[in-house]
């Protein structure tokens, strides 16, 4: 076991610390930056630091981010602007941000991506305030406080930044922004563990609070075996707990996908919960609910009509605004969300769940050309990048369509395409995907009643999950699926088009059928389905793969496919036909055979459960070779289900499992405990019953 982020890696949680303030006859100006200056143009920052009409708020927060390269200190942009000196094509190389963790505190996996994507962002949060004073020029001083850190997390820092700031207006002293510096490194989290990129999927797309405690308790039993233990006040709050003679654990976390910590500042204790395993893309703290609902609550009342683009207006002129907005992100178009007479904390908000949206914690490239919050001071800046999602709350944007090509306004919850947005090209793959199916229509062809894309079905869902108060993680799960079925499916649209596809590599070792089955990529219920869906998303498609997330997912899949434990065998596709297809006795057996016999170790099971996720259904469609005809059958999947129970993250998925599954699996384990020949004679009544119990447990 090792943690993410080792007490002594000599990597620290905070870089700077900035303090700005505004002067009446200079404007923003940099007052400290504390341990030393950072790079980049000093100006600029304390800009961004202080927003515009901040004088009519007394209090608000921004978002900004740096490309900073730890090994080129002058190369430094700001709010995800391109940096200066490289080509374009070369930041596409090197783009996106990660999961938050320094480059020595990751696996293996991580490690790897880094040196494709390059040093990750500088993300600063940054607290202005407004405190009046009559006796000064205009009645009020302002002032912003900004930490600027690696970690991708960066909302922890806010109850700090609340007690810092307002320490900084009593004592105006490069002391006060050393004591926080001091404080907020001192946080230990050595006792978080590090998670395999298997183990982060399975946490993330999971709400199960227990998911992988065995590795929080094995990090506590190397604590104490390394001379850490009883009777030591640990700065973390999982340590053991003495009074029991250490016998019993305690602080172990009420909910794993968070580790819990705390800061020592100016004598008071603050309580921090740090996320265990960080999607890619996700920055911040931010609601997927509420940009969904901003936008979303007034098409409902009054749909909205949009001018017609094939790539943003896949559902017709009444589409979903927020499948315009992640059509909009997917083919890399100018994003901005207007929040005139709002914070900038909430234009900038909404920046980050949308990048967290198109993301789906798959597609990289996003935050990477965001500015979470921007004024006009930068628009040359902006104009220069291509793609990028801004945050203003300047209403003289709304007023310039030739500078973005989708306007997302906040107070009236109402989208706009430019219109000066480029014509979307008629591509090879379009030519020739029009000319093979009949089916197929433009996106002025399309109406409500023709929903070839099944976004309008999915919308639907969303919104009923979001009625019954499922939850953000239960949504943003939602997404995440959505994007990896759009990827897929891209990827035979490529095969089908082009003949190959780089989304997908090792389809022709799939397709040998080493473990008895052939067959990979996405799967459809029949080929109408397949000729709907393919059509439907034939604009979206071509219009994603000329953008950076486009060439950052080829990157990905090309390290991931030499990672993964089982490359032999498509999981994803197998257990989509247990799901959507009807399978014959024989196709269903070869498909059960063929994960018992590949899936054994610890890291295969987890490539499993990430097929298996709660929004698929869990273990249930294996479960159900259980019912299986076939004897051997039967026994397989019973030895499949052994093995993922005692896996650390399979028993929750286990415990999850219908009550009707588990009696099936109880009943064909003691058969295979009998001796043969007692197994012999009751083969043909097991064979009976099993049809009996699979027409009660599909009933359930």
């Amino acid at each position: 076991m090792k943690p993410q982020y080792p007490a002594h890696s000599g990597q620290e949680h905070v870089e700077f610390i900035l303090v700005a303030s505004f002067d009446i006859d200079k404007g923003a100006i940099m007052e400290h930056q504390y341990p030393s200056p950072i790079s980049g143009d000093e100006q600029m920052l304390a800009d961004l630091m202080l927003p515009d009409q901040m004088h009519e708020r007394k209090e608000d927060w921004t978002i900004f981010f740096l490309h900073k390269d730890a090994e080129n200190e002058t190369d430094a942009a700001a709010a995800g602007q391109v940096n200066r000196g490289r080509s374009d094509e070369q930041n596409n190389n090197a783009s996106s941000t990660d999961d938050g963790g320094q480059h020595d505190r990751r696996d293996d996996d991580e490690e790897e991506l880094e040196a494709i994507e390059g040093p990750p962002l500088v993300y600063v949060l940054n607290l202005v305030n407004t405190k009046h004073d009559p006796s000064v020029k205009r009645g009020a001083v302002v002032k912003a406080m900004a930490v600027c850190t690696r970690h991708s997390f960066l909302h922890i820092y806010k109850p700090l930044l609340l007690l810092a700031l307002d320490m900084y207006f009593k004592v105006p002293t490069i002391d006060t922004l050393a004591n926080l510096y001091d404080a907020v490194n001192s946080m230990d989290l050595s006792l978080m563990p590090s998670l395999t990129l298997l183990e982060r999927i399975i946490l993330q797309s999971s709400n199960a609070k227990a998911l992988f405690l065995e590795k929080f308790q094995r990090m506590l039993d190397q604590q104490k075996a390394d001379g850490i233990g009883l009777g030591v006040e640990a700065p973390t709050m999982l340590r053991l707990d003495s009074s029991q003679g250490g016998s019993a654990r305690t602080g172990l976390p009420r909910d794993t996908h968070e580790f819990e910590s705390r800061v020592y500042y100016n004598g008071i204790t603050v309580p921090i919960k740090i996320p265990t395993a960080r999607a890619s893309e996700t920055v911040g703290d931010f609601s997927i609910i509420k940009l969904i609902t901003t936008f979303a609550t007034p098409h409902l009342s009054s749909p909205q009509s949009f001018a017609l683009h094939p790539h943003l207006t896949t559902g017709g002129v009444h589409t979903h605004p927020i499948i315009v907005l992640i059509n909009a992100l997917l083919t890399q178009k100018r994003i901005m969300f207007l929040g005139h007479k709002r914070p900038s904390g909430e234009v900038a908000e909404a920046v980050l769940a949308a990048c967290a949206l198109a993301s789906g914690g798959l597609l990289r490239g996003f935050t990477r050309h965001a500015f979470p919050y921007t004024d006009l001071t930068k628009i040359d800046d902006l104009q220069r990048v291509p793609g990028f999602v801004a945050g203003v709350t300047n209403p003289r944007f709304a007023n310039r369509p030739d500078w973005w090509d989708l306007l997302c306004d906040l107070p009236s919850g109402r989208m706009r395409i430019s219109p000066q947005i480029a014509a979307a090209e008629m591509t090879t793959g379009l030519q020739a995907f029009q000319q093979q199916n009949s089916l197929f229509s433009s996106a002025a062809d399309m109406s409500a009643s023709h929903d070839l894309t099944g976004d309008g079905t999915f919308m639907e869902a969303v919104h009923r999950a979001m009625t019954n108060r499922l939850g953000e993680l239960a949504v943003r799960a939602m997404w995440q699926d959505w994007i990896g079925r759009f990827t897929r499916m891209a990827a035979v649209f490529e095969e089908t088009i082009y003949g190959a596809s780089a989304l997908y590599i090792g389809g022709d070792v799939a397709d040998a059928g080493a473990y008895g089955v052939a067959g990979h990529g996405y799967v459809w219920a029949d080929d109408a389905a397949r000729t709907r869906e393919l059509a439907g998303n034939a604009h979206r498609i071509e219009g994603w793969r000329n953008t950076r997330s486009y060439y950052n997912l080829i990157q990905d899949v090309a390290h991931l496919y030499t990672s993964r434990p089982i490359s032999t065998l498509d999981l994803q596709h197998h257990h989509d036909r247990l799901r959507t297809q009807r399978l014959g006795p024989d196709a269903s057996a070869a498909v059960y055979l063929a994960f018992a016999r590949a899936v054994r170790s610890h890291a295969e099971i987890c490539q499993l459960l990430t097929v298996t996720a709660e929004a698929h259904g869990g273990l249930f469609y294996l479960s159900l070779g259980l019912l299986h005809p076939r004897v051997d059958v039967r026994r397989e999947v019973v030895g499949l289900l052994e093995r993922v129970m005692r896996h650390d993250a399979g028993k929750h998925f286990w415990e999850r499992l219908g009550r009707f599954a588990k009696i099936a699996f109880a009943r064909i384990g003691a058969e295979m405990s009998r001796p043969a020949q007692a197994q012999a004679g009751a083969a043909e009544g097991s064979r009976a019953a099993s049809h009996v119990d699979a027409s009660v447990v599909l009933g359930s």
